[in-house]
């Protein structure tokens, strides 16, 4: 074996963890669920842990390991791999390259998640070899990435691209951040998932009571979208809200970097594509300005749960190949 790359995933409620061969074919992965606010030193044993899981299931040895690449969320010191805040894990300053680098004594290279996500799409996916791509993946915040010209768009020392932190309602629900009126706070699934449980209990969305209760932890993805094709029109109207918000932190986004591609990813995209994508292009139709009409597509990202394992391990890659 010539070795493998590994690709890790921290996003939202799952640890992923996928290993690949040099042509980037799946050689084996490991799932877990993370759990919030557990502390960073747990947190880093359980990606260790999961990293070991994936090896053995591909076969092979720690040693084989050629290059990991994590996704994290969150404003990241990407020189150093060192987590300066992630809200919905409870981090703050945690230098996660240094702990993963002494344990697998192999290189380790940290970035954002949503911005590994984006990378994925580029180099594999719905946005491949576009100039620049901006991308857009709710989850329990919002996370957003570009890529431009090959590279992922970035601080001098930090992450960038935070978009669900962009003010959208001055006085509005607070975020993960503790800001409010954030476009976080008004569209991440976690808003949708309050929301449609105070319909739930309201009597407003019968289908999804019946199916998940009245408890936004188990209001999932797809769950909304069995609620919505069950008759919640409620949950529909709710979802379509959040988009509509969406929508808006597009429009900056297009006003901003001016994207040839902007992708829409991750679980609740991937359960109710056509319902948020298209709702989203409408509201941007309506409020971008008219010299940037046409020059854009906004698009379902095509990769799934892997878009940002497979970015991840390919931008490790390519860091660890283009080191003096």
């Amino acid at each position: 074996m010539s070795g493998i790359y590994l690709g890790c995933d921290l996003g939202g409620t799952k640890l992923l963890v996928v290993a690949y061969d040099e042509n980037f074919k799946v050689l084996g992965r490991a799932r877990k669920k993370t759990k919030g606010h557990e502390g960073a030193e747990a947190g880093l044993k359980r990606i260790g842990d999961t990293i070991l899981e994936a090896v053995e299931h591909a076969n092979a040895k720690p040693e084989d390991i050629q290059v990991v690449g994590i996704g994290c969320p969150g404003p990241l010191e990407l020189d150093r791999g060192f987590v300066r805040e992630a809200p919905n894990l409870g981090w703050k300053n945690v230098p996660m390259r240094d702990v993963l680098q002494e344990r697998f004594k192999r290189p380790v290279f940290v970035a954002n998640d949503v911005d590994l996500g984006v990378y994925g799409e580029w180099r594999f996916g719905a946005g491949k070899q576009e100039r620049c791509v901006v991308g857009m993946f709710p989850g329990t915040g919002i996370g957003g990435g570009c890529v431009y010209e090959g590279k992922i768009f970035r601080g001098k020392v930090t992450s960038c691209m935070e978009v669900g932190h962009i003010p959208i309602m001055p006085e509005g629900p607070l975020d993960g951040a503790h800001n409010p009126g954030s476009l976080e706070a008004l569209a991440s699934r976690l808003r949708i998932a309050a929301e449609a449980a105070q319909a739930a209990y309201r009597g407003q969305a019968p289908f999804l009571r019946k199916k998940a209760g009245t408890d936004i932890s188990d209001i999932r993805s797809g769950v909304l979208a069995q609620s919505i094709a069950d008759g919640d029109k409620a949950v529909e109207l709710i979802v379509k809200q959040a988009a509509e918000h969406m929508g808006l932190g597009i429009v900056t986004l297009i006003h901003l970097l001016a994207p040839d591609i902007v992708v829409m990813g991750g679980g609740l995209v991937e359960a109710m594509p056509k319902l948020i994508v298209d709702t989203a292009a409408k509201c941007v139709s309506q409020r971008v300005l008219p010299s940037y009409k046409g020059t854009f597509k906004i698009v379902a990202a095509e990769l799934g749960d892997d878009a940002g394992v497979m970015g991840a391990a390919a931008w490790a890659r390519a860091q660890h190949e283009t080191q003096p």
